[in-house]
């Protein structure tokens, strides 16, 4: 089992969740970022601090969030790993509702 960044992540990129994350698995890319499930220790540290609670576990996805799955595996083999945090999308907030964004997924 690992985590998975999903949907409600993108143009958001708050990184509160890689700041936690023991194991350093965290990449980020221009608009979101994603979980190298390799490197994830499942331990479920970052779920609680997104701020548009876009991570879970890949074995309790929402509905309509599968394909994340394979999007977070890809996208962290090719995006550079999170050093550190870094500030959000520049407008976050207005990105943060739960609405339909995969179309706007920059990689």
């Amino acid at each position: 089992m690992s985590f998975v960044v999903t949907e409600a992540c993108i143009n958001c990129a708050y990184t509160e969740c890689a700041s936690v994350c023991p194991a350093g698995a965290f990449h980020a890319g221009p608009n979101m970022v994603v979980i190298d499930p390799d490197a994830c220790m499942a331990c479920g540290a970052c779920a609680p601090v997104c701020p548009t609670r876009a991570i879970f576990p890949d074995a309790r996805l929402p509905p309509g969030q599968e394909a994340f799955i394979f999007l977070n595996r890809a996208l962290a083999a090719r995006w550079p790993a999170l050093a550190g945090p870094r500030g959000p999308m520049p407008d976050a907030q207005r990105w943060a509702s739960p609405q339909i964004k995969r179309h706007l997924l920059d990689i």
